[in-house]
């Protein structure tokens, strides 16, 4: 049986302008695209990270927007992003321009427009 294998964890911030550069970089240098989340993190406010893996290391981008401001897509250079996009879109009401496939909205049957953004 072999030793314990030693797992890295990275969070780096970026801005809304560097998103899809960090995303290329990181695909160049051999790390695959492993999800996306968001969570509210004051009124108006939210955080998306982006999570990227390597020989056990964790890289992740961690993106801080306001309400109303829409994201770049990152379907261009991760394809599998697309549901996590989608369902951010859907729970939140963040919008995501030139996604390669986009559900505007009824990617999830939900009982009232962006849940866990009840204001939008």
């Amino acid at each position: 049986m072999s030793g314990r294998v030693e797992f890295k964890q990275i969070f780096t911030q970026v801005e809304l302008s560097q998103l899809l550069s960090e995303v290329k970089n990181l695909k160049a240098d051999g790390y695959r695209f492993v999800q996306a989340c968001a969570t509210t993190i004051e009124e108006g406010k939210f955080e998306i990270i982006y999570s990227f893996d390597k020989e056990h290391e964790l890289v992740n981008l961690r993106l801080n927007i306001s309400e109303g401001e829409e994201v770049e897509s990152i379907t261009g250079d991760c394809w599998p992003a697309f549901i996590y996009e989608n369902e951010i879109h859907d729970l939140f009401g963040i919008k995501f321009n030139h996604s390669a496939l986009d559900y505007e909205g009824h990617f999830f049957k939900v009982v009232e427009p962006t849940p866990w953004n009840p204001k939008k």
